[in-house]
């Protein structure tokens, strides 16, 4: 049987009445019906407006909680750290230089 259409299955919810006490004919009840997310949603509240001046220590607050709640690194989880920084930027600073050399001589002695 192949299945049905949304504009028959409307039709056919038309034809029925809301008070029916089977939602096909032979089967079992039909659920009560819910309101519809739409008329569920309730209006939005008008919430007053903070008084301005008082965002800031709100802020600083909030700030100084969140700054407990951090796990800090460790002394030598920091100094690791800096270490492995201070290594990537002498092997970048190398490897430009060296590019830089390369370059150099290159413009010089072919394009000029």
């Amino acid at each position: 049987m192949a299945r049905q259409t949304r504009a028959q299955r409307r039709a056919r919810r038309a034809q029925m009445t809301p008070g029916s006490e089977a939602a096909l004919p032979g089967g079992p009840p039909a659920p009560p019906r819910r309101p519809t997310a739409r008329a569920a949603r309730p209006e939005p509240s008008r919430e007053p407006r903070a008084v301005p001046g008082r965002g800031l220590r709100g802020f600083v607050g909030e700030s100084v909680a969140e700054l407990k709640k951090v796990e800090w690194p460790t002394q030598a989880q920091l100094i690791q750290g800096v270490v492995v920084v201070l290594i990537a930027c002498v092997i970048v600073g190398l490897f430009l230089y060296a590019c830089d050399l390369i370059f150099k001589r290159l413009v010089q002695d072919v394009f000029l």
